[in-house]
């Protein structure tokens, strides 16, 4: 921080003001995570009776003793890898090479193609079309439907577009002197130069897939591949309405609520662990993706 004592009286009260403000903005983000951790390490009756604030209150790891003894979390748990996985990596085989294309000059139609991609983020056919669509493809209840059907972003594509704009020519002349072809400088040249774009997509992509809930939960009816955000909703939909579990809370050191925040936190911890990897990429990529020179 810059020394204070540059500052105006007036200038050192907006700064102490803003931050403040932004302390209390990021408490309010982390407030859910920090609750939800707490009650999954709570007893059930403490969770039931709302007295759960910061910490756990008698504490025990019973919800997750219950969560992690069950086959249908570890399947779902594998589902949500696989299409995270693959659907990133899907994504990015689109994505790269679209906006590669779409940031040649040479490219016949160039204004045409970029509105085109443009257009489909305001406006799209619908959520029945897109069913029949995914329906008549044969692509229902499977795992390369939620794979393949959201492959394609076109803000991703269009951020990317951008960060290859404002790569400086002199690489690519320098590469096609040396002979190289399209493909060749696009692996050789902007792909290697390209890193905290394509770390900051691969994130975009990466969480938008581990999150994926609605669609899979309308396209997927076949238990054993449903990814994790479902199984939380059938978990929490079967134990608020299993007469047999209710019955039970009483003398159980778990409820749903504590059942529920533990399949949360153990579907966050992938994100937490990866996230610190990229994230020095993740707002340079922004800033040099959404700036065009």
């Amino acid at each position: 921080m810059a020394n204070m004592n540059l500052y105006s009286r007036g200038d050192k009260l907006f700064v102490r003001i803003n931050m403040v403000l932004i302390g209390l903005f990021a408490l309010s983000t982390l407030y859910p995570f920090i609750y939800i951790t707490a009650v999954s390490f709570s007893s059930g009756f403490a969770a039931r009776s709302g007295i759960v604030v910061l910490t756990p209150v008698d504490a025990t790891l019973a919800a997750y003793a219950r969560v992690l003894s069950e086959p249908e979390f570890w399947r779902s748990y594998a589902n949500t890898f696989i299409y995270t996985i693959g659907g990133t990596a899907m994504s990015l085989l689109i994505i790269i090479p679209g906006a590669y294309a779409l940031s040649r000059p040479q490219l016949l139609g160039r204004r045409f193609w970029n509105l085109m991609v443009a257009f489909t983020m305001w406006f799209n056919a619908g959520l029945i079309p897109f069913w029949l669509n995914i329906r008549d493809l044969g692509l229902l209840d499977s795992y390369l439907g939620i794979i393949i059907a959201f492959a394609c972003n076109a803000f991703n594509i269009i951020l990317l577009r951008n960060f290859f704009e404002s790569i400086p020519k002199s690489f690519e002349e320098a590469a096609r002197m040396d002979g190289a072809n399209d493909f060749q400088v696009l692996w050789k040249v902007y792909i290697p130069l390209s890193k905290p774009a394509l770390a900051t997509i691969t994130l975009l992509c990466v969480v938008s897939r581990w999150n994926g809930f609605f669609w899979a939960m309308v396209l997927l009816k076949d238990e054993d591949k449903i990814p994790l955000q479902v199984y939380l909703r059938h978990t929490i939909t079967k134990l608020s309405d299993d007469n047999e579990f209710s019955a039970t809370l009483l003398d159980a050191p778990y409820s749903v609520e504590t059942v529920t925040g533990a399949i949360i936190v153990c579907s966050i911890i992938p994100v937490l662990i990866f996230y610190p990897f990229i994230q020095k990429y993740f707002n340079k990529g922004i800033l040099l993706g959404g700036v065009k020179e």
